[in-house]
């Protein structure tokens, strides 16, 4: 008898046939089906799988008397309650690791979207406008990229933004031994120091609104920020206040605030690129990140049978 598994995410049809060999799903992805689940068909189930974006509160776990393992797909658990687990012996795995190289392919292509003007020039050409009646974009050799958060993730951006000439420097909460690109302690500095910010730090309290009004300032009128981190590290209201007083030349945004609506008051702006929370999907990214889900629990409950 298979394993009874309640999931909170959305997943396709392929990723449920695949965990659906091993698990019995509870599929639950929807707030409405997560309540009724969590009440009822799910209270026993030993295993859930989120991701830091949904996550599990810690009220739920105590709903689910029987729980062991939490598994996030995808590297983030800012929003599953990780001190209630801990204090209860519940443990907590994530998919650090799996998509990577997709988040930071996605993360070049916000600062090529927003540098370049990717968009804008996209839709002046159908409009059969030419190249003499726009604005020249810059170019990014030679131009300085600083990251916020220098973890895997960043590494892999950086390296990415190296190999277009960029100069790199980095904040990050200590500096690292195993890179050589300067760092400098403070995001403020950081943004006065560079040209394109890029976000790459986890989210969570620990780093909310780290982003806000005095970083976008000292990036200025010629700076471009891009965020493909959590939606959180941003200060949303700063945002708009320095795009609509022209304080920031643009944005390339996978994540912000409101998710999973629209951020309505960064629509109207021509110079913001925005994907729906997409860097880290990729069909390589998904089958890895179910793959890893799947050996997590293999080796949790091959440990504690």
């Amino acid at each position: 008898m298979k394993t009874s598994l309640l999931v909170l995410i959305a997943l396709s049809e392929e990723s449920k046939a695949i965990i659906s060999e091993v698990f019995e799903i509870i599929y639950a992805p929807e707030q409405t089906s997560r309540i009724t689940a969590i009440a009822g068909a799910a209270r026993e189930v030993s295993i859930v799988l989120t991701n830091g974006t949904t996550g599990l509160t810690a009220q739920e776990m105590q709903t689910l008397t029987k729980l062991q393992l939490v598994c996030a797909l995808g590297a983030g658990f800012e929003n599953i309650d990780s001190a209630y687990a801990d204090l209860h012996g519940i443990k907590i795995a994530t998919g650090a690791g799996t998509n990577d190289d997709c988040v930071a392919d996605h993360a070049m292509g916000l600062v090529l979207a927003v540098m370049r003007n990717i968009v804008q020039l996209d839709s002046a050409c159908r409009q059969g406008v030419w190249r003499d009646a726009l604005v020249m974009p810059p170019q990014l050799a030679g131009k300085r990229l600083g990251v916020i958060g220098l973890g895997t993730i960043g590494k892999k951006i950086a390296r990415r933004a190296a190999a277009f000439d960029m100069e790199i420097a980095y904040f990050n909460r200590n500096p690292r031994s195993d890179v050589d690109y300067r760092y400098i302690g403070d995001p403020t500095q950081l943004a006065s120091w560079c040209d394109v910010l890029v976000i790459a730090t986890p989210g969570g309290a620990a780093t909310r609104h780290l982003v806000g009004a005095p970083q976008l300032q000292a990036l200025g009128p010629q700076g471009f920020l891009v965020n493909i981190s959590r939606g959180s590290v941003v200060d949303t209201s700063a945002l708009v206040a320095a795009l609509r007083s022209g304080q920031l030349a643009g944005a390339g945004l996978d994540v912000y605030e409101s998710e999973p609506h629209p951020p309505e008051d960064l629509l109207s702006f021509n110079n913001v690129v925005l994907t729906p929370h997409m860097a880290g999907w990729s069909p390589d990214a998904i089958k890895a990140s179910v793959a890893r889900f799947l050996h997590n629990a293999a080796q949790h409950f091959g440990a504690s049978s």
